[in-house]
């Protein structure tokens, strides 16, 4: 059966639930729509014992689409979802966020706080809010709409909100709690922290990308392994499907300009 044709945002939703694929029952939150729909298409087809919400205040059976809800659509919830119970699952290291901030560095430090000197920013966004808590506390990926050198930068992010592998950030030189960042999303690639010493490295081009474009869109050195590059696995005509089950007011096509296609080679 030959491939069927399928968007970007398709092939990162698709790329992006395996971050939760062999995760257990945790709580999965997915921050922005993309991550959103790849924490409901890990529900459905990997991993049934994932913990998700309906972006508001319950937990549900089965995920609840982004956007407009119809008439009949029917959701089973299964328990309140308050600040309250989310922060023990977090606490307690039994929740796997996918975040996006505006910056990350070669040592996973996210920034969502401001661009710019902190005591005179030329953008001030949301604070740091709880990426401190969360960086040390349960499992963190990311992900980036723009792969480019002002969003995973060169040297430190502009201001730390998130802590990462720098032991020159960890007071007295000793972790704090437990860091596990996993896997990058972007545009272009999928990427991870398993290089040496925890060195951001490539796990697959999108089809279409190269390396170079890579490397040239990133401020730190990214790790390759020898060898033949893997190419992002794209969606087959049961996932394309899942994920239009999922997302029915195609709310994904609206999130990277223009909709592009998931194969640079096919446009």
């Amino acid at each position: 059966m030959s491939q069927p044709p399928y968007s970007l945002a398709e092939l990162i939703i698709f790329a992006a639930a395996r971050a939760w694929r062999n995760d257990g029952e945790l709580l999965a939150t997915g921050i922005t729509p993309l991550p959103r729909l790849a924490a409901s298409f890990a529900k459905t087809q990997y991993n049934s014992a994932l913990m998700i919400t309906d972006g508001e205040n319950w937990f549900v059976e089965d995920p609840v689409p982004p956007g407009p809800r119809a008439a009949d659509l029917r959701i089973v919830t299964e328990g309140w979802a308050p600040y309250a119970r989310t922060f023990d699952n977090l606490w307690s290291g039994k929740r796997h966020a996918m975040v996006a901030p505006v910056q990350l560095d070669r040592f996973g430090q996210a920034n969502i706080s401001v661009i710019g000197d902190h005591n005179k920013p030329k953008a001030a966004l949301l604070g740091a809010r709880g990426f401190p808590g969360n960086s040390i506390h349960h499992p963190n990926s990311f992900f980036f709409p723009v792969h480019n050198s002002r969003a995973l930068v060169a040297g430190e992010v502009d201001f730390v909100c998130m802590a990462g592998y720098n032991p020159a950030r960890w007071p007295g030189g000793r972790m704090p709690g437990k860091i596990d960042l996993r896997l990058i999303v972007t545009n272009l690639c999928v990427m991870d922290f398993s290089g040496p010493n925890n060195a951001v490295r490539l796990v697959s081009l999108h089809p279409g990308v190269s390396f170079e474009e890579v490397q040239d869109n990133t401020g730190f050195a990214v790790v390759r392994s020898e060898g033949a590059i893997p190419i992002t696995p794209p969606p087959d005509a049961t996932a394309l499907a899942e994920i239009t089950r999922l997302d029915p007011n195609n709310v994904r096509a609206t999130i990277l300009k223009g909709d592009p296609p998931g194969d640079r080679r096919a446009s």
